[in-house]
């Protein structure tokens, strides 16, 4: 199973947006980076992932799961954008910062910490347990 994290301006699209979404989840539209799109298409039903709040706060605030594999963004004008849905699994007890996960050794070479810029982005199990004990969740709860 891959990991992932998903960047969303809380004023824009936040957590608790997603949460009042249910079990259905929402589309994680509007990514127009193919790296990111990229990231998505490689995705299966049932991965997790952390939602990061960017610009605002700059945390990872939940772990989401994708209920829905690759499909056409409802947003674009093109069809070489796609999306995949997300619904909230569980929010984190203690948000984990950027700036906190920069002083963790284990996490150095994590993508967010490497290209900040890339909105969906993979995670690996190592960084993914990590940073969930961090947040104050069951690693092993959130992975499965």
């Amino acid at each position: 199973m891959a990991f992932w994290l998903f960047k969303s301006e809380p004023d824009v699209f936040s957590f608790d947006d997603l949460v009042k979404k249910g079990a259905a989840g929402e589309e994680w539209t509007g990514v127009r980076n193919y790296q990111a799109r990229n990231n998505m298409r490689a995705m299966k039903l049932g991965e997790r992932g952390f939602f990061y709040h960017s610009n605002i706060g700059k945390a990872v605030v939940g772990v989401v799961e994708v209920c829905r594999e690759v499909h056409p963004d409802s947003t674009a004008d093109v069809p070489a954008w796609e999306c995949v849905d997300v619904r909230a699994v569980a929010a984190a007890a203690k948000p984990v910062t950027l700036d906190e996960i920069k002083l963790e050794k284990p996490l150095a070479r994590m993508v967010l910490v490497n290209n900040s810029r890339l909105s969906v982005q993979p995670v690996t199990p190592e960084e993914f347990r990590h940073i969930c004990t961090m947040a104050g969740l069951d690693p092993a709860r959130m992975a499965t």
